[in-house]
């Protein structure tokens, strides 16, 4: 009797605890308050929601993204793609459907949790942002700045790219070899080995310099252009694009498109300069680089990089591939953003990129 009262006792000890529990929850939720693990959910949807706007924008584009690559490093002597739709076609001619989706399995590898980091980064960033903003001002309702969504974008950007950088380094190595390579990289983990057991552990970080450079306006841009200008839609409403304070979809394409479009032109040439610094100690690299037999240029650093490209080829050399970057950037941004929103949505997640 004594133990069937010891029993009983636990039970009715768990159930109350259990109605208190639940009474709790139910008392947070009329209040606006969420249960200790409602953050760290949101926090992984949010996540997920940026990984899959990434895989799929990139995805999307992944042909126009290789022969970016081809025709920022190609070896001056030796011109075999030139423009976009002949270098389209002569990938088709000589590598078949694979070539043009050649490198995109490493470089989803690498964006989706880049774009995951990049997109929650931005969103912690504008919080604190907004925070120091409102303290400074003193005014509780002041809102973000184009200026301070730059500020917010950039530190996103660095955030996201040096946490994924070795992975972006051998993306481009993998993206541009051929076929006819004297040296096959297997995958991006072969490559990734491959690199710092041949040429070290900096290798895996040769041109970090110039994409911290250039992120901040490309990443912070995109960022301070889409939601600037999202806001500026939904106050003014020029011919009816905004409905219920929510914009339409192909408006909000069109945000994006803008934004990628500012963003890549103004980073572009530091860009080149980091995919060429990448291919630097590469001895087994196919002949777009070396040129068939004719001595690849060297550099070393960034300021050499920038003259030595010049000096050889001129001002125009630091733009090449703009044409199919820009083809490429303006829809893989405007998917990414719009992805981003409608996968949160349908996870249910309330925080937005605009609040």
């Amino acid at each position: 009797m004594a133990s069937e009262d010891v029993v009983g006792k636990c039970r009715g000890d768990t159930a109350v605890t259990t109605i208190v529990n639940l009474a709790e929850e139910a008392k947070l939720a009329r209040e606006g308050v969420k249960a200790p693990g409602h953050h760290i959910l949101t926090i992984c949807k949010s996540l997920v929601a940026g990984g899959v706007a990434g895989g799929v924008s990139r995805t999307a584009v992944a042909p126009l993204e290789r022969l970016k690559i081809l025709l920022q490093v190609q070896n001056p002597h030796s011109i075999k793609y030139n423009g976009t739709v002949q270098g389209l076609k002569y990938i088709w001619r000589t590598e078949g459907l694979r070539g043009l989706f050649k490198g995109n399995g490493t470089n989803c590898a690498r964006i989706v949790p880049n774009s995951a980091v990049k997109f929650f980064s931005y969103e912690q960033a504008s919080k604190g942002i907004l925070w120091a903003y409102r303290q400074q001002t003193g005014e509780e309702d002041a809102q973000l700045t184009p200026l301070l969504r730059l500020g917010a974008g950039a530190c996103a950007g660095i955030i996201a790219m040096s946490a994924t950088y070795p992975m972006d380094m051998v993306r481009g190595r993998i993206t541009v070899q051929t076929d006819k390579s004297p040296y096959q990289y297997r995958g991006m983990f072969h490559a990734l080995g491959t690199v710092y057991r041949e040429e070290g552990f900096r290798a895996l970080y040769r041109g970090w310099l110039p994409s911290v450079i250039g992120v901040v306006p490309y990443v912070g841009l995109n960022f301070a252009v889409y939601e600037s200008l999202k806001d500026w839609l939904l106050q003014t409403n020029p011919f009816g694009l905004a409905n219920d304070n929510e914009l339409h979809l192909v408006t909000r394409l069109g945000c994006g498109a803008v934004a990628g479009t500012i963003g890549q032109t103004v980073a572009y040439p530091l860009d080149v300069i980091r995919r060429r610094m990448q291919m630097v100690g590469w001895n087994h690299a196919d002949s777009i680089i070396t040129g068939k037999g004719k001595e690849a240029l060297q550099y070393n650093g960034m300021i050499d990089a920038f003259r030595k490209t010049v000096r050889h080829e001129g001002v125009g050399a630091l733009y090449k591939g703009l044409v199919p970057n820009s083809v490429k950037v303006v829809p893989s941004i405007a998917i990414a953003f719009v992805t981003y929103e409608v996968v949160k949505d349908v996870l249910g997640v309330e925080m937005r990129i605009s609040d």
